[in-house]
């Protein structure tokens, strides 16, 4: 299912609108990565916050795609220019998200796509307003999330009880989000997250162009 890309609600006419941000916040192994890249991969008018960090880069990642690596002094700078939408400090390191990028794309009508913990998505809210879209994934089960954390084979036991501990609290959250998607079954998730996406899109607020469209329609063009 592909939507309408910078709001063309069919020919011949197209009405502005301002983009959106998609939070999608969960616990490890809920299943939002997947529903992400799906989503990245169905939607054209659909595009990955790019983060910035001052941990080194690994060997895998591509500077500019996965994160911008930069030194913890620029960061600093950042964040002292409000150049950021959000940051936090993980372990010894810093993230955040630039935000001129971000509003550059909003501006054009296109949606952004970030991947955050809800305290992230709490600081973009502060930071977005009416911007802001906020989606919890959920597990069907605390079994069913245990299964799957296991069966990704990437975690010692000791760091899969650790992230089922962190994975209570963050789901303890889950009442600062608009909408909320338990994850049973992957395809059935991206398809409700491309509704509410759908959804967003049309509210009155985000089309911007909708008043001179209604003008042109009340003067007989």
């Amino acid at each position: 299912m592909t939507t309408p890309s910078d709001s063309d609600y069919g020919s011949p006419f197209r009405i502005r609108r301002r983009g959106l941000m998609l939070v999608l916040s969960s616990p490890s192994g809920a299943g939002k990565t997947t529903i992400s890249r799906t989503l990245l991969e169905r939607e054209d008018n659909l595009a990955m916050s790019v983060s910035v960090t001052t941990r080194d880069k690994r060997e895998e990642e591509v500077a500019g795609g996965d994160y911008h690596f930069i030194d913890k002094s620029e960061f600093n700078l950042m964040v002292n220019r409000k150049e950021l939408l959000e940051y936090a400090k993980v372990f010894d390191n810093y993230y955040g998200t630039p935000r001129a990028p971000v509003e550059e794309e909003l501006a054009k009508g296109h949606d952004v796509l970030f991947d955050v913990d809800w305290q992230g998505a709490q600081q973009l809210e502060q930071n977005a307003g009416d911007d802001l879209v906020g989606i919890f994934i959920l597990p069907p089960s605390t079994a069913e999330l245990e299964r799957r954390l296991h069966g990704r084979a990437q975690d010692s036991d000791e760091v899969v009880a650790v992230r089922m501990a962190q994975a209570a609290d963050e789901m303890s959250h889950w009442d600062a989000y608009d909408y909320i998607i338990v994850n049973d079954d992957v395809e059935d998730s991206v398809t409700r997250v491309q509704a509410i996406l759908q959804a967003e899109r049309l509210r009155r607020k985000r089309q911007t162009g909708l008043a001179e469209f209604v003008k042109g329609l009340r003067e007989g063009q």
